[in-house]
């Protein structure tokens, strides 16, 4: 077929496999990468399924398997050792030794290489998003992706888990759900399209009243078919599926009537979801798709009852079935879709069991001065202060000039001046870690960016394996070809969040991990009893989340409130280059950690 490429790097994904029931794939994360992989018509990949169970019955789970996806049952025993340190899903390139790890990780990298093999597949490419972002931030910093990549998964599962004489309690995730579906909708083209709608209403009959109380009169809606050819929501139907559909002559686009770019940005109907981001299908709803799917099996078998209290989510249900080849890769996954009755919305009042749900908020503190000055006085008087301690490694150790040029940062994509303070740090962080690092050690660089710390480590320490831990994949690309360059058969590469990496090792490395990547580091390190060598930056970026809670030491917890904390590290995050050389000095707070 033209467009398509042929001579393409073998790949091997692996994918858990734990049990089936009634058609579904267990874990969920394996049905969502196996529905995924039959929606693009990927062939690229061997399919390795890693029984988690040695009672499976694997007479049983290849009847459930889609005949479409060739693959082979294997033992965790018989996993490459670079995933066997990983979590799955992962995907591994020959000769072996660069993996991707994840659900979101996998998921995207399999859209990539759809494409690539078919550029004519433009709609595959789409389900990335805008600027393809979808689900990229790690489910560490983003609340959309953790949910969509971890805790609906992990709660479906639970929920289909429950005995059936228990009563089943809604999932808070589902909850959140529903709730993410009722709000407006944010697009980078937002103000255009608003006023787009606006001017749509307008040529209905509909008042700017109604735009104001848009919120406010959902309860009035109902989510039948007619209603999705109504006014107030044609425009964003349309714009959804221009997007799934082939266009031969996009529409020109003509300029609103002055009375409607007049009109006030607070005062334009906001944008309502069609699918699970806003407006367009992408990745979200794919991993979502079978999870939600048999939530709803469970509802209309057992609690049907319930089933009112999501109108939104049903919405989204069969408004998916709607988008091109979901129904021919559901089928083939096993998915029969349900045929739900028409639910009305109900109002936008808060499910008492979404006050369940912790969130991280800023507490006021009537106390509160501002200011690092006062901050700094608040933490004298209670006898904590800078201690300062001389340089550990004041003086060159690494000869730059004798090293390959593949492992000096100058390799790496940066300007001469940044690549000098690079070298100067890399002295650092390398001078310790080899006093500390024995023959046969395993030392892990996360956060690992384009591997100027590991691929230095690696050269310098042949004895020892080398981890590259990195969540952007350009970057640890070109770490790869780096490394390749030097012909180094002691690193490993892994495109993962760091949640993922689940491999012992004796020494955790991390140069410049953003504000509270350096905490996590820290504490995989505590937890795995490995040394650790941290140099952390973006101190300004700390801020409590899902993981941790600031401030963390007892001392700072008894003196600080988290404004005066947040103060403090916005007050540390600042450059020391016109002070004194004197105090350009290691300064620490004894107990701090934060």
């Amino acid at each position: 077929m033209k467009g398509i490429k042929k001579s393409l790097t073998e790949e091997y994904l692996y994918l858990d496999l734990s049990h089936q029931t009634e058609g579904c794939i267990f874990p969920l994360h394996t049905a969502v990468t196996v529905f995924l992989l039959l929606y693009c018509d990927c062939k690229i990949f061997k399919v390795c399924l890693v029984l988690t169970r040695e009672s499976t019955d694997i007479s049983q789970i290849k009847n459930v398997l889609p005949q479409d996806v060739e693959t082979q049952i294997i033992s965790r025993e018989e996993l490459p050792s670079i995933v066997q340190n990983c979590c799955l899903p992962a995907a591994v390139e020959r000769p072996g030794n660069f993996c991707r790890a994840g659900l979101a990780v996998v998921l995207r990298h399999i859209i990539q290489k759809s494409y690539e093999a078919d550029p004519s597949k433009k709609e595959i490419l789409e389900l990335l998003g805008f600027k393809k972002t979808c689900l990229k931030a790690c489910a560490e910093v983003s609340q959309w992706t953790r949910l969509c990549e971890l805790t609906i998964p992990s709660a479906i599962e639970n929920f289909l888990g429950e005995s059936s004489e228990q009563p089943s309690t809604i999932p808070v995730e589902i909850l959140q759900l529903e709730k993410k579906l009722s709000e407006p909708v944010r697009v980078h083209n937002d103000d255009k399209l608003r006023r787009q709608k606006l001017k749509e209403q307008k040529a209905a009959g509909v008042g700017l009243s109604l735009a104001k109380d848009k919120t406010k009169s959902k309860a009035c809606n109902q989510e039948t078919s007619e209603e999705l050819d109504s006014p107030s929501k044609s425009l964003e139907l349309e714009l959804a599926f221009s997007k799934l559909t082939p266009q031969e002559d996009p529409a020109s686009a003509n300029r609103e009537p002055s009375h409607i770019r007049k009109v006030k940005a607070s005062d334009l109907p906001p944008l309502e979801h069609v699918f699970a981001e806003g407006l367009y299908f992408t990745l979200a709803d794919i991993v979502l798709l079978p999870c939600v799917h048999h939530f709803l099996v469970i509802i209309c078998k057992k609690h049907s009852e319930k089933l009112v209290e999501f109108p939104l989510l049903a919405s989204w249900y069969q408004r998916i079935q709607e988008v091109p080849k979901v129904k021919t890769a559901a089928s083939k996954c096993g998915i029969q879709f349900l045929d739900l009755p028409e639910l009305l919305t109900t109002s936008n009042e808060q499910h008492p069991n979404l006050s369940e749900v912790p969130g991280v908020e800023e507490q006021s503190d009537p106390s509160f001065i501002g200011g690092p000055r006062p901050t700094m006085t608040k933490l004298m008087e209670k006898g904590i202060e800078v201690m300062f301690s001389p340089h550990p490694c004041p003086t060159w150790t690494l000869d730059w000039n004798n090293l390959p040029a593949a492992v000096s940062p100058k390799e790496g994509k940066m300007s001469s001046d940044r690549a000098l303070r690079k070298q100067q740090q890399l002295n650092n962080l390398v001078y310790v870690v080899t006093n500390q690092a024995r023959p046969g050690d395993r030392i892990v660089d996360f956060c690992s960016g384009g591997g100027h710390v590991g691929i230095v480590l690696a050269h310098m320490l042949p004895s020892c394996q080398v981890t590259l831990i990195e969540n952007k994949e350009l970057s640890l690309v070109r770490a790869k070809k780096r490394s390749d360059e030097l012909g180094l058969s002691n690193i490993w590469f892994i495109q993962a969040n760091m949640e993922y990496f689940t491999g012992m090792f004796n020494i955790g490395v991390a140069l410049h991990a953003c504000g509270v990547a350096t905490d996590m580091v820290i504490e995989h390190c505590i937890k795995m009893r490995a040394s650790f060598v941290t140099c952390p930056c973006c101190y300004g970026f700390i801020q409590s989340t899902s993981k941790f809670n600031f401030p963390k030491s007892e001392q700072f917890k008894e003196t600080l409130s988290y404004k005066e904390h947040m103060i403090l590290c916005r007050f540390a995050d600042q450059t020391a280059v016109q002070l004194p050389l004197q105090r350009r000095l290691i300064g620490s707070l004894p107990g701090s950690k934060r």
